[in-house]
């Protein structure tokens, strides 16, 4: 190539990038793919979270698209990873522990690639494990139930029947009895398979029988399920709380709060290392501290809210961050001891 004409493409390069006429995924070394959960990309819940706060934040920061799969069941999930995996994507973001088994597959078979899995643990040297401390966001809006309960009866309507769901209930009963020692917590588990992520209808019927028992707050770590328990609390007046996503927007007057769960932030620092060559494999731990969970307040639960409320859960929040409280962990050896 003659030198003019090299001066002339490295020019019309230079003006490109100035304009952002050229894509900056053409430019990235990276092919990030996200593995929805079988619930689906928009379940307003998990999956949900994972898109606003980490895909579509990333592709729009960045300019780089991320490949997204949507199975519909599980058996899909590892055909998905490992045609991703087969096409150069990487890092692969799996959502959800149910993907556990396909991301060890595939990140057997496909060893050059990364693969960041939410929620669970595969040790391989091309994984990364990203596990949250639900229990400690729990233990803040059972302190915020128990100060917004009339009754002195709240529940807690679980998906599948499985510790990590335990772990969240564990905590808003530790975080109930912390604010009032005589309160009764009504626990109900939706099934033993992951539809019970996905059953509005029987998450509903769980919700109604906890109010018949004289539960005035519940609060919901079931996906899709939650969708029911929101309703049905919303039809009797009770009020509800929502977990991962920030749902207070879906019944204003409802829900009192969200135990926000940041699976969104997870995605985006593993894709914004990948990017920036810092990803590691292992095991990242997103707690208070770390800002993995939390507790959600803003215009659509403002006026459920007081002051002295918030003001309480806040000390208390800083209180754990601190170690003055120390929260009991129903994984660390199955029992909900406190």
């Amino acid at each position: 190539m003659k030198k003019t004409a090299i001066n002339k493409l490295v020019k019309g390069l230079t003006v490109a990038l100035a304009t952002g006429a050229v894509s900056m995924s053409a430019l990235a070394d990276i092919k990030p793919a996200v593995v929805y959960s079988d619930a689906g990309k928009f379940d307003k819940s998990f999956s949900e979270a994972v898109w606003n706060n980490g895909v579509k934040r990333f592709m729009d920061e960045t300019g780089i698209e991320v490949k997204e799969a949507e199975p519909t069941n599980l058996a899909q999930v590892e055909q998905y990873m490992k045609r991703l995996a087969k096409r150069g994507h990487s890092p692969i973001v799996a959502v959800g522990f149910s993907q556990a088994n396909a991301v060890a597959a595939a990140a057997k078979e496909y060893p050059d690639a990364q693969f960041t899995l939410i929620d669970m643990v595969v040790p391989e040297p091309n994984v990364q494990n990203v596990v949250f401390k639900e229990h400690e966001g729990s233990f803040l809006v059972g302190v915020l139930a128990a100060m917004k309960s009339d009754s002195d009866v709240i529940g807690f309507v679980g998906g599948m029947d499985i510790p990590l769901i335990s772990r969240f209930g564990c905590g808003y009963e530790q975080g109930a009895k912390y604010q009032n020692a005589d309160i009764k917590v009504i626990h109900n588990m939706t099934g033993s398979t992951p539809a019970a992520f996905g059953n509005p209808s029987k998450g509903a019927e769980l919700t109604r029988s906890q109010m018949e028992s004289g539960a005035d707050v519940i609060f919901a770590a079931a996906g899709g399920t939650g969708n029911g328990v929101y309703q049905a609390a919303a039809d009797a007046g009770k009020y509800a709380i929502g977990v991962d996503s920030n749902q207070n927007h879906l019944h204003p007057g409802t829900m009192l709060t969200s135990m926000v769960k940041r699976v969104g932030e997870a995605a985006y620092q593993s894709y914004s290392a990948a990017k920036d060559g810092s990803w590691a494999p292992g095991v990242q731990v997103m707690g208070l501290a770390e800002g993995g969970v939390d507790w959600a307040l803003d215009e659509h639960n403002r006026g459920l809210v007081t002051q002295q409320m918030e003001a309480r859960v806040n000390d208390v929040k800083a209180k754990i961050i601190a170690g003055e409280i120390v929260v009991h962990d129903y994984m660390s050896d199955n029992t909900c001891n406190y």
